[in-house]
């Protein structure tokens, strides 16, 4: 498709809310203390939440104190230089309620790739949540197929 055929529309966030849902691979962005820094996770969004485990000792447990984040998920296709993207902009912190710990523990796809001890929670409550899809002009929807 001819490049000038195509624009970005933005998704709704009942749109985004579902895409979240539907995946569990991120990058979260904050302001570290060595400087800014962008980093993938594995995570679950429910309850208008994103969740997931860390190390307890490594960079990203900085967030256990309330921290400004950003976390995106995206969904693109390179050959056809189509996608869609899902900014949530919001707060991080330590989870440190024993309920929710216990429930925590119990949620389905709350396991991280990286192995070792991952016991340290990291929720996101968002202050906004956004996105775009880029659609041809006509206003369909460019699929994001994956290639083998």
């Amino acid at each position: 498709m001819d490049q000038d055929a195509r624009q970005f529309r933005t998704l709704d966030e009942r749109h985004c809310k579902e895409l979240l849902a539907r995946h569990n691979v991120a990058r979260i962005a904050w302001q570290a203390a060595d400087g800014p820094l962008i980093l993938p996770v594995s995570y679950v969004f429910r309850q208008d939440t994103a969740v997931f485990r860390t190390s307890p000792y490594g960079v990203i447990s900085e967030l256990v104190n309330p921290t400004d984040v950003a976390l995106q998920i995206d969904g693109l296709d390179e050959w056809r230089r189509s996608g869609w993207s899902v900014l949530v902009q919001g707060r991080a912190e330590a989870v440190a309620e024993p309920a929710d710990m216990v429930d925590l523990w119990t949620v389905d796809g709350l396991v991280p790739w990286a192995p070792g001890v991952r016991n340290l929670f990291i929720r996101i409550r968002p202050r906004r949540i956004t996105g775009r899809i880029l659609v041809s002009r006509a206003g369909v929807a460019e699929p994001v197929e994956h290639r083998n």
